[in-house]
């Protein structure tokens, strides 16, 4: 009987568990709150200043969150693939893109409160921009072997 990790599979190494859980978590965060948190608050009959509220507060936490996980996945980048390849690889502009879209969400957030359409923005940037990671392979993969058949 053969069990899920064969001979013609390597075992994840701790770097990629880190690489994939923090991704999932921020990414899956910010597009959940969008799409799914949101919208539920406003159906189940909430006051709409209260959604707003709600959903500004968890916002400002997600955004933090997200700009938390996307400097560990930096960190495992670097540690992995080397340094430059926050410059140059397709992954590391990706999470640059990432940091500098949450961190000015929280600078016009502070600064610019009445700004609300430039926060959207880079809310979305964020999250487009981890969209398009999670397409990428996982540090120390090829993009060859994440979509072979086993």
């Amino acid at each position: 009987m053969k069990f899920a990790t064969s001979e013609h599979r390597r075992p994840l190494r701790a770097g990629a568990l880190v690489w994939q859980l923090t991704q999932v978590l921020w990414v899956g965060g910010l597009w959940l709150m969008h799409l799914g948190l949101m919208p539920v608050l406003a159906q189940i009959g909430l006051a709409p200043l209260l959604v707003e509220e709600i959903g500004n507060t968890l916002e400002v936490l997600l955004v933090i969150f997200s700009a938390v996980c996307v400097f560990v996945q930096a960190l495992v980048l670097a540690r992995t693939e080397g340094v430059e390849s926050i410059w140059r690889d397709l992954r590391g502009q990706l999470l640059l893109m990432a940091l500098v879209g949450c961190a000015l969400y929280l600078a016009g957030h502070s600064w610019l409160t009445e700004a609300l359409h430039w926060q959207s923005f880079f809310y979305w940037l964020a999250g487009f921009s981890g969209l398009i990671l999670v397409l990428q392979p996982i540090p120390g993969e090829s993009i060859r072997a994440r979509f072979a058949r086993p």
